[in-house]
């Protein structure tokens, strides 16, 4: 079973798909992508590729000490999600040339169902609010929304109160039988975050998610032990020795990115290193239908895993949405809040490749926006 080919397509919304075939015909499939830095993942998968072709594809940790370690340069979310999709396309290739699950070769399914959160979002509290409703209406249980917009270092006393109004209303609005979580996305400084945090904690939010930016991770514990929130963070870091200094700051839920951190190999390895500190797992993942079917694959068989993020309908899917590639859509039947233990070959899904090529030949030139404070200067987005 050895490489025969190695391409990647340009999808909309904002997305990279690798297909990875085998001179026999097999097909795997993985989803390589950093957004708005999607022609730099493409090509280094290109450049990978010179060293996987020809070779066997079952082997995949060699092939990911190789590509990981290979290069006298390392690191970085460039190279780590390059590896991280042909990660993805070679355990899918394993599991259909076995006929089983992914799953299943990570040491069984540990869980019948994993529990999925939706996003909501709107510009003010009582928007917020409907779509949490909206979301319960629909059979969630969960939803996760941004907590602001451009933040500046220490923030008026008005816009503290505009933030945890927003949340309260929507405590109000959902019970407490409904879980929000709330994405800080970098956004706040280390005395903000300090600052809002204790105000949120009446609200038992399921958890604050990145609440300083990704440099600062090695000084969680000034976080941490300032509120009795469960901190989140995660998806900026992309390798177990990225999450080396952080899972010991008293972090409550790690949040690889099965697309950024190296793939179902590493994610693997950083949730079990996370159960090392009574950390659970919450993979990232507002991307396509390849990174969420890598994500269940390792949900199913983490006994730390906590809950999972998925992108229907997220705000970036305007011109194609989670499902469009998807021959069988079914398989991410999201039913009462959780999706069931998928049960096909290799990542549990099929492609539609003649979408896929079809999507490719007008490709994205996906860019985040840049934002602004008042007086002219970077604010992070």
């Amino acid at each position: 079973m050895n490489i025969a080919s190695i391409e990647t397509f340009f999808v909309r919304p904002r997305w990279l798909f690798v297909r990875v075939e085998t001179d026999d015909g097999l097909v795997g499939w993985g989803e390589p992508i950093v957004e708005g830095r999607a022609e730099a993942v493409a090509s280094v998968v290109e450049a990978l590729a010179d060293r996987l072709i020809g070779q066997d594809a079952s082997r995949i940790e060699d092939h990911w000490q190789v590509m990981t370690k290979g290069g006298f340069y390392r690191g970085g979310p460039v190279l780590s999600s390059a590896v991280a999709g042909i990660d993805q396309a070679l355990w899918d290739l394993k599991g259909k040339a076995l006929g089983v699950p992914v799953y299943e070769l990570l040491g069984g399914a540990v869980r019948d169902t994993v529990r999925v959160y939706t996003w909501i979002g709107g510009d003010s509290a009582q928007a917020l609010a409907e779509d949490a409703l909206r979301a319960k209406a629909n059979g969630f249980d969960a939803v996760k929304c941004n907590a602001a917009a451009q933040l500046g270092r220490i923030e008026t006393a008005a816009q503290v109160h505009r933030i945890v109004d927003q949340f309260a209303e929507l405590r109000a609005a959902v019970g407490d039988d409904m879980d929000f979580a709330i994405d800080f996305h970098g956004r706040f400084s280390t005395a903000m975050a300090r600052r809002v945090l204790p105000l949120l904690e009446p609200l038992f939010p399921l958890f604050v998610e990145e609440t300083v930016l990704p440099e600062f991770s090695r000084d969680l514990r000034a976080i941490t032990s300032s509120t009795a929130i469960p901190i989140a963070t995660g998806e900026r870091l992309y390798s177990r020795w990225d999450y080396r200094d952080v899972l010991s700051t008293g972090i409550a839920v790690a949040q690889p990115d099965l697309s950024h951190a190296g793939g179902i190999s590493e994610v693997r390895r950083i949730a079990a290193m996370a159960e090392a500190y009574d950390v659970a797992l919450a993979p990232h993942c507002p991307l396509g239908p390849i990174a969420l079917a890598a994500s269940l694959q390792v949900d199913f068989a983490s006994p730390n895993f906590l809950i999972q993020e998925q992108s229907l309908g997220i705000h970036y899917n305007e011109d194609n949405d989670l499902l469009d590639y998807l021959v069988d859509p079914a398989v991410f039947a999201f039913t009462d809040g959780v999706v069931q233990l998928p049960t096909g070959p290799g990542l549990g899904i099929d492609i539609d490749e003649a979408a896929v090529r079809k999507a490719a030949k007008d490709p994205h030139r996906w860019r985040n926006e840049i934002w602004r404070l008042k007086d002219g200067s970077f604010a992070e987005w």
